[in-house]
């Protein structure tokens, strides 16, 4: 056998050789396309009929995540018991994964049950009352909603008798909305795959959120003949860190069921300074599990930080509290109005300052493009020229899109530029910092509302940014995020036909958005959407509350939020240049901007940084890697209940 070829060896399927493939496959692709099914009509029937909590919520992604886990500890071994030939290859798995977490990110509150009540919502709520048949609804596009009569739309959120879909009302609409969508995902896709090389190879950041997953895909030293059991679920310290969490979790779960008291280990609010700031006490399993892989100089700084912001809200207080702007979106009201621009200004140094360390690698990326340059690119899922092409021509189809649904021209181009530089700090927070909880201070619509001002953007323009709410608002799971970690597993696992794995994505959205519309509107009609889901309700007439309260205003550019751009831009950029220059700054800047939310992770990530700190002063890397596995396991022990609980819903009958 040692003198034979792997691939000679991995054709004998009938003599119980293992498949030793190190390439992406067919047969991987038509699996995650199906997984991609359960991710899109699945995650939707959980969340709006079972009432299971959203498996594609946060940049987690758990339900890929819960479904890699069974697939890994479960399906390839009996596959492999069956014929060793049928299992898996772990190339393969990271295929089927990155299409589920990349689908995750689209469906539920990705974008899927956003978009349909934001679509329709203009129409059936309209009354005397708002005034939002006068104001808002002629300036909206007859393309891009269903119809503008509440009757034909009555059913959607009512419920039908026969619970029928009326496929003609949303085929014209939806038609409409398909490139956007599709041009906004490839343009996220293809700008991550040109910072690849610079995050992963020439920065290496940790990925802490795919540390699980790459552990639960890699087999052992002995790749030609690999175990059916994957080596992390052989490590008896996974199934100590899993057990705790996994029987809280199940506890509480079956408390719903069984007169049980819950055990509240994620604590709860804390109101300090005459109850006008809150803190909240509590640990979250998951997050300490990440947070053990995170680097200890950013666990510091997102500890501090949040401390900082902490001392801002009290002084805040002391002051007369801060100035939340009427015309600014719920959105970007975590905080004071000022704070969110300087948020906005952090994102922008952030991002700024991160393409200025990666300007060699993007000189050679272009250089490539245009045909005059040696970069490899042949381990990257799309060539740079594809990329730079795919990208320049989906951010341009957006701007046009924009423009057509009634902004400006001239202010198109710069909501795309400020929606971007947002995803892009987004994606940067997740992939260095591990934050799974996390929203960025101000959404860009506001950005611009707030700094430009209502008069520029006139009544159509206004309606317009309605339009983008249900893709550039409630940012809690984003596909450039999801796509930037499917990046790091892969280059971990998959060595041969990476260029699949673009058109795998790819369709893989479309499948994960196509089953999660439509298992929404069956549902819809056949529940009446209003019972289902809060989409229907508050977040459905967020954006035309807004756009009927901006048409009542008549605002300026604002040069105080300008101004406070600027202060964070420096503030970030000056904690950049401490941490570069300075070796004994031990605070890393990206706590800055994501400070205002950690209130329900900052006693987690301060027990991992003292736990983590400790292993390394007294045991060394050694001991440090030989802990890895406790924390993995606390991590899939905190997300397994819901899926437990998700199958009880489902056997139980109750839909």
């Amino acid at each position: 056998v040692g003198s034979q070829p792997v691939s000679s060896i991995a054709a004998r399927e009938g003599r119980g050789f293992v498949n030793t493939g190190t390439g992406c496959s067919l047969r991987g692709f038509a699996i995650g396309l199906l997984g991609c099914v359960v991710v899109g009509a699945g995650f939707q029937y959980s969340s709006m009929v079972l009432g299971a909590g959203s498996f594609s919520g946060w940049h987690f992604t758990i339900g890929a995540n819960i479904m890699l886990f069974l697939m890994a500890l479960f399906v390839n071994p009996v596959l492999g018991l069956v014929r060793r030939s049928w299992m898996l290859t772990p190339a393969e798995l990271t295929q089927i994964y990155v299409m589920r977490i990349v689908g995750s990110a689209v469906t539920v509150s990705g974008f899927v049950s956003p978009l349909l009540p934001q679509i329709t919502s203009l129409a059936y709520y309209a009354s005397p009352e708002n005034n939002w048949g006068e104001l808002v609804l002629p300036h909206a596009p007859d393309w891009a909603i269903p119809s503008k009569d509440a009757e034909l739309l009555r059913d959607f959120y009512e419920g039908r008798s026969d619970g029928a879909v009326p496929w003609g009302l949303w085929l014209s609409p939806l038609l409409h909305w398909l490139p956007l969508i599709l041009s906004l995902h490839v343009a996220m896709i293809s700008i991550v795959v040109i910072l690849r090389k610079q995050w992963v190879d020439h920065e290496r950041l940790v990925y802490p959120m795919m540390q699980l997953p790459i552990a639960m895909i890699q087999d052992d030293d002995s790749p030609e003949r690999p175990g059916l059991i994957k080596p992390l679920f052989k490590n008896w310290l996974f199934w100590a860190g899993f057990a705790l969490p996994f029987i809280i979790g199940m506890h509480n779960g079956l408390a719903r069921y069984f007169p049980l008291d819950p055990i509240y280990v994620s604590g709860d609010y804390f109101y300090i300074f005459r109850e006008s700031v809150r803190v909240r006490i509590g640990i979250s399993f998951m997050m300490i599990g990440f947070a053990y892989f995170i680097r200890r100089d950013v666990t510091l700084g997102l500890c501090f930080f949040f401390a900082l912001y902490v001392c801002y809200q009290i002084v805040s207080t002391i002051q007369g509290g801060g100035k939340f702007d009427p015309i600014i979106s719920p959105w970007s009201k975590y905080g004071p109005s000022s704070f969110a621009f300087q948020g906005l200004g952090a994102f922008v140094a952030l991002v700024g300052v991160g393409l200025w360390n990666a300007r060699h690698h993007l000189l050679r990326v272009a250089r490539r493009t245009i045909g005059f340059g040696t970069e490899d690119d042949s381990g990257e899922i799309m060539s740079y020229r594809f990329a730079a092409i795919a990208a320049v021509c989906s951010l341009s189809y957006m701007s046009l899109w924009m423009w057509q649904v009634g902004l400006p021209i001239w202010i198109a181009p710069l909501f795309i530029l400020i929606a971007f530089i947002i995803y892009l700090g987004i994606t940067r927070v997740v992939a260095e910092g591990g934050v799974p909880w996390f929203f960025p201070p101000i959404i860009a619509s506001d950005a611009i509302v707030g700094g430009v001002g209502t008069r520029a953007l006139e009544p159509s323009g206004i309606v317009a940014f309605g339009f983008t709410y249900a893709w550039a608002s409630d940012l809690i799971i984003l596909v450039m995020a999801s796509a930037a970690n499917g990046l790091k597993v892969i280059d971990e696992t998959v060595k041969r036909r990476r260029r699949l794995l673009f058109w795998s994505m790819i369709a893989g959205l479309i499948v994960t958005l196509c089953s999660g519309i439509g298992m929404m509107l069956d549902v819809s009609y056949e529940h009446g959407g209003f019972n289902t889901s809060h989409y229907f309700k508050d977040q459905g007439f967020y954006p035309w509350e807004d756009a009927a309260g901006r048409m009542g205003t008549n605002t300026e550019p604002n040069l105080a939020y300008w101004g406070h751009t600027v202060l964070g831009a420096l503030v970030m950029a000056l904690l950049m240049f401490a941490r570069q220059r300075f070796v004994w700054w031990p605070f890393h800047p990206i706590g800055f901007p994501v400070s205002f939310a950690m209130g329900k992770m900052f006693v987690s990530v301060l027990i991992a940084w003292m736990i983590k700190s400790a292993a390394i002063g007294y045991g060394g890397p050694r001991l440090f890697r030989r802990l890895r596995p406790l924390f993995l396991g606390l991590i899939m022990g905190d997300w397994m209940p819901s899926g437990v609980i998700a199958f009880i819903e489902i056997f139980r009958g109750d839909a």
